[in-house]
């Protein structure tokens, strides 16, 4: 204490302690806050789209993946981390589409990326734009689905647009020889 009874003012040191322990904690919070928030897109996923829950599962959000394997934890870019960062967390949402020719099933996936932005959630969904989420997520996950199960439709649909744009139809080409 200094002679006029106010607190001395602490040092640089001191001072960035106290940030690196704010800063700890808030990549603490965020991570918590938002593999919940991942659970429960891919627990709620499965309704949404109307299928069974076992065409659904939570994946890594990129690189090699099975979506018959329950992934936990794995699922989450956080995994195997020595070191918790402030950072969007990222996960994949697999859905299992089985054919309708043959007992053959396509495999699509997406990553989400789920951030605490004050008192929301920006969460991205693919190339979909950004939506705002409550913190308090509970029954207000449909957005988010709905920006899932657009980015799997949006692959085909766009593939298939492409396909038949007649500007293709006259354009130069080369025969295979």
């Amino acid at each position: 204490m200094s002679t006029d009874d106010h607190p001395a003012p602490a040092s640089r040191y001191e001072e960035l302690k106290r940030a690196i322990s704010d800063y700890g904690e808030a990549a603490f919070q965020n991570l918590l806050r938002a593999r919940a928030l991942g659970e429960a897109v891919i627990a709620g996923f499965p309704a949404y789209m109307g299928c069974d829950s076992a065409c659904v599962s939570g994946v890594p959000p990129e690189g090699a993946f099975d979506p018959r394997r329950d992934y936990g934890e794995e699922a989450f870019s956080f995994h195997g981390r020595q070191v918790i960062a402030l950072e969007p967390v990222r996960f994949g949402v697999s859905l299992i589409v089985g054919n309708v020719e043959d007992k053959g099933a396509l495999w699509l996936r997406t990553a989400v990326s789920a951030e605490v932005a004050g008192e929301a959630f920006d969460v991205f969904v693919g190339a979909q734009p950004m939506i705002r989420t409550p913190l308090e997520f509970a029954g207000a996950l449909d957005p988010i689905h709905e920006a899932i199960y657009r980015e799997f439709l949006n692959a085909f649909q766009i593939e298939v647009m492409e396909f038949q744009d007649v500007r293709f139809r006259t354009g130069i080409g080369f025969l295979p020889s």
